[in-house]
């Protein structure tokens, strides 16, 4: 399909996707983070076939949602390391992306680079109203995203509820096995201060 601009934005976002496959989970098959990724095992020759697929479709001038997604997707592919990624060109692309294809999914996602961009209270507080809104309850994901915010905020107790939430919803076993591990980290250092005389 020549001329196409969002079969190549397609095209792109899941080359770009596919580059970080091998990085994306542990030996075990446990989930590992964007921030956590090695990344010297993406996959360099994809990264670039999918930057020459979203440079073709920027050139046929219309931008589209899959094209967003790839945009996005680059910025993640392009940066050196996680502390370098700039969160603020990526919330802006959600933002883009809310106003062409608007979707809670969508607005989560910007509430957390907003998070990485403005910080934590920022984006907690997108996540707030989504959680409000109530159309992502069943959704392990909003749940993990806002404890991972509250904890970085140090509402610790509010972050616990926030993974049991999770957890109560989680798919997979890897899903599952991560939420307990986060779990796991924020009670740690609770159990520990109360071991203290």
């Amino acid at each position: 399909m020549p001329e196409q601009p969002e079969v190549e934005g397609l095209l792109a976002l899941m080359l770009l996707h596919h580059a970080r496959r091998a990085a994306r989970t542990d030996a075990n098959g446990d989930i590992v983070t964007l921030e956590d990724q090695d990344r010297s095992r993406w996959d360099r020759a994809a990264i670039a076939a999918g930057l020459d697929a979203l440079g073709r479709a920027s050139r046929l001038g219309s931008d589209g949602p899959y094209q967003l997604q790839a945009a996005i997707a680059a910025m993640h592919a392009l940066a050196r390391d996680f502390s370098s990624t700039d969160w603020r060109a990526i919330a802006r692309l959600y933002g883009r992306l809310e106003q062409l294809a608007p979707s809670p999914v969508v607005a989560l996602n910007r509430a957390v680079a907003v998070a990485m961009d403005e910080g934590a209270t920022a984006g907690l507080a997108h996540v707030d109203r989504l959680v409000a809104e109530g159309a992502l309850d069943g959704y392990a994901p909003l749940h993990a995203a806002r404890a991972d915010l509250l904890r970085r905020t140090g509402r610790l107790d509010e972050a616990a509820a926030a993974y049991e939430r999770a957890l109560a919803l989680a798919g997979s076993g890897s899903e599952r096995r991560f939420f307990e591990r986060r779990y796991r980290e924020l009670r740690a250092p609770q159990r520990a201060a109360e071991r203290i005389p």
